[in-house]
């Protein structure tokens, strides 16, 4: 299948199953994807780049067309690094829409040839967000089906001493 490199950024903070399922999504839209974790330290990641990055590719394996890459600064600097034409954002409700919006907007003003393509996970997912199960997690709440894993893993090493099964 020829077509665009499409590219799908976030900060995966921790890896949900939303983000698995937007990338498999695009798998069957796009020959080559780039899934692109954030280096923004601004954000104050939960875990650090290398974990992200080894969430990513233990679930992604499986996809041929899938490579995990880090970046930071403009994502349209990084796309024109990586001859991408495509990003792809997930839209889980309405309230994304707004900010998605604005964002493909400005992304579009600093590069014309950027262009924005949203996917709605599986409306089971619709309110799933990293933050969101982070707090749940520390909360002593359970994180089944909604991480994979090795991100619940990841949680459990890193919350250990505040998480309380229940």
């Amino acid at each position: 299948m020829k077509g665009p490199i499409a590219v799908y950024p976030g900060s995966f903070d921790p890896l949900t199953n939303v983000h698995l399922d937007i990338i498999a999504r695009a798998t069957r839209l796009f020959p080559k994807i780039i899934v692109a974790v954030t280096d923004n330290a601004a954000k104050d990641p939960t875990f650090s780049i290398d974990q992200r990055i080894r969430m990513l590719k233990a679930t992604t394996a499986k996809y041929k067309s899938v490579r995990v890459e880090s970046f930071s600064g403009l994502l349209v600097h990084y796309l024109k690094k990586k001859k991408a034409g495509v990003l792809i954002r997930g839209l889980r409700a309405v309230s994304d829409f707004e900010y998605e919006f604005q964002m493909a907007l400005m992304n579009r003003r600093l590069d014309k040839t950027a262009e924005t393509v949203f996917l709605m996970p599986d409306e089971s997912y619709t309110y799933l967000s990293s933050r969101m199960v982070k707090e749940v997690y520390c909360l002593g709440g359970s994180v089944k089906g909604l991480v994979p894993d090795i991100a619940a893993k990841y949680m459990q090493e890193k919350f250990r001493p505040k998480h309380r099964e229940r």
